[in-house]
């Protein structure tokens, strides 16, 4: 039998008021890639600060074994001098600092008092190579996309002489190249032996690399699952998680579009810092009134830039075009004027852009429309707890107050306060980028079916993805972005994976 690297036994975790993990076990065998899903809130991430001495031993009851030893961790650097290593989904790196100055980083070749640099640079190229970069280690982290940096953090692993590996949504904000080549990566570690825990909730990943799974709902792991002793699938997955069948993961719409609600015509926008760069070129589209539109393109085609520029010129230097709302044009030269123009755009980024992480549920959803709650320049506190009540029960937001700080709230949770915000604004125009990034299938449909009601009362939707199945499954119309042009537009009857690539491709 396979040597066991990893047990974690009756693992309990409680917070004032909440039980978060319920006698949780988990084993992961020696050169073993093990998935660990379930939906946001469930426990994952809580199971794997207790394992890396995030939550130290004391704050939790059960026992851990590495290696066949019981370990008690006071701390991370505990954990990662047994060589446990655990990578965020939010990057851990300094943008300023260079590639080799970030690997090294508390973690310093140091002799006689000072850094060893040719040492620290010789290392960092070995490490680079083993992770596929080709960058010169003085290059600025900040400088680089964040499929590299997501290397890099796996690099900066391999320089603590890593045995087990545990990597939290690695591919949330990657395109599916990037993706692919970190599942490789992980495959070419397994042949070294080295055991990793990976928590995702892209199904087909798991269906790709993982050697067994262990699905955890509502702070228990209620399955593990063998991959090669058994076929496993995707519904057999998601049933575990979300505790029923979901035979369809998009939900049905009635599509009945009507009028044309926005339209953008010649839109170019130039680069704010490299402002000779054109980065949009003569961009024209329209979204009509109960219908979903979505943009399809690769990471870096300017879709993000393309929003960012419409909705109150957020983006970009020497923006030209026009848009128009119901015919008539309108000023979006900055954002109040956008959002009285109707327009609403949930970032790609609802941690950094979209909430104020430390405040309520309540505040975080009146403030894109604080006039609507104000008397005399005054928030009546008792309107604004009613506004955000009523979309905590229609958009099923689990918390149990609205003066919940949203810091504390699951992905998922956090995404519906986002569109809770600016449904509140009652706009025409939805524009959603990345809107079910790094959120668990049972969420992702809730929001599927939250913009699906948007275009029954006649919204319309904007909506860009990096996931081509959901493009798919939600849209009527999707464009095709590649390199800030738009290389065409195809219908819901005639789109498909292999038209959007080869569209892409050929531009």
């Amino acid at each position: 039998m396979q040597n066991v690297i990893l047990e974690m036994r009756g693992i309990t975790k409680e917070f004032p008021g909440v039980k978060a993990l319920d006698n949780v076990n988990l084993q992961v065998k020696s050169g073993e890639i093990h998935a660990l899903v379930g939906e946001n809130g469930a426990g994952k991430s809580t199971l794997m600060k207790v394992l890396s001495g995030v939550y130290p031993h004391g704050s939790y009851d059960g026992d851990i074994l590495f290696e066949g030893e019981t370990v008690a961790f006071g701390g991370i650097r505990d954990s990662e001098e047994k060589g446990i290593i655990i990578i965020h989904q939010e990057l851990a790196l300094v943008p300023l600092l260079s590639i080799a100055e970030n690997l090294f980083l508390g973690n310093e070749n140091v002799e006689g008092g000072k850094i060893n640099w040719p040492h620290t640079f010789a290392r960092t190229q070995e490490l680079l190579a083993k992770v596929g970069l080709k960058e010169s280690p003085s290059t600025k982290v900040g400088s680089l996309g964040v499929g590299k940096q997501q290397l890099i953090e796996i690099a900066k692993a391999l320089a603590k002489k890593v045995k087990l590996l545990i990597l939290d949504e690695p591919t949330a904000a990657l395109q599916e190249n990037d993706s692919a080549k970190l599942l490789d990566l992980l495959l070419e570690f397994k042949a070294q032996g080295i055991s990793s825990i990976l928590i995702t909730h892209k199904l087909n990943e798991i269906s790709r690399v993982a050697d067994a799974i262990t699905v955890i709902r509502d702070g228990a792991s209620v399955s593990n699952l063998d991959c090669h002793a058994q076929k496993i699938s995707e519904a057999d997955i998601i049933r575990d998680m979300v505790g029923r069948d979901m035979a369809n993961r998009y939900p049905s719409r009635d599509v009945a579009i009507g009028q044309q609600l926005m339209s953008v015509a010649n839109w170019n926008v130039w680069h704010p810092i490299q402002t000779e760069r054109q980065v949009i070129e003569d961009i024209q589209f329209d979204v009509c009134a109960g219908e979903v539109v979505g943009i399809a393109g690769l990471m870096g085609s300017g879709r993000t830039e393309l929003a960012m520029s419409i909705f109150g010129k957020s983006y970009g230097k020497n923006i030209q075009g026009e848009v128009k709302m119901r015919g008539v044009p309108v000023d979006v030269s900055n954002v109040p004027k956008a959002i009285k123009s109707g327009l609403a755009y949930v970032t790609e980024d609802r941690k950094e852009l979209g909430l104020v992480l430390d405040e309520s549920i309540k505040m975080n959803t009146t403030m894109a429309a604080l006039d609507r709650v104000a008397e005399r320049g005054v928030i009546n506190k008792s309107e604004e707890q009613h506004v955000a009540e009523g979309y905590r029960k229609a958009l099923r937001i689990r918390t149990p107050s609205v003066q919940q700080t949203v810091g504390n709230l699951s992905g998922g949770n956090q995404q519906k306060v986002v569109l809770s915000k600016w449904l509140y604004s009652q706009p025409d125009v939805l524009i959603l980028d990345e809107p079910t990034r790094g959120i668990d299938v049972g969420a992702k449909f809730e929001i599927y079916s939250i913009i699906n009601e948007l275009a029954k009362d006649g919204k319309g939707v904007l909506m860009i993805s990096s996931e081509m199945p959901e493009l798919l499954g939600m849209c009527d119309r999707i464009y095709v972005m590649n390199e800030g042009r738009f290389e065409g537009v195809l219908n819901k009857d005639e789109a498909s994976q292999e038209k959007i690539m080869s569209m892409i491709v050929k531009g």
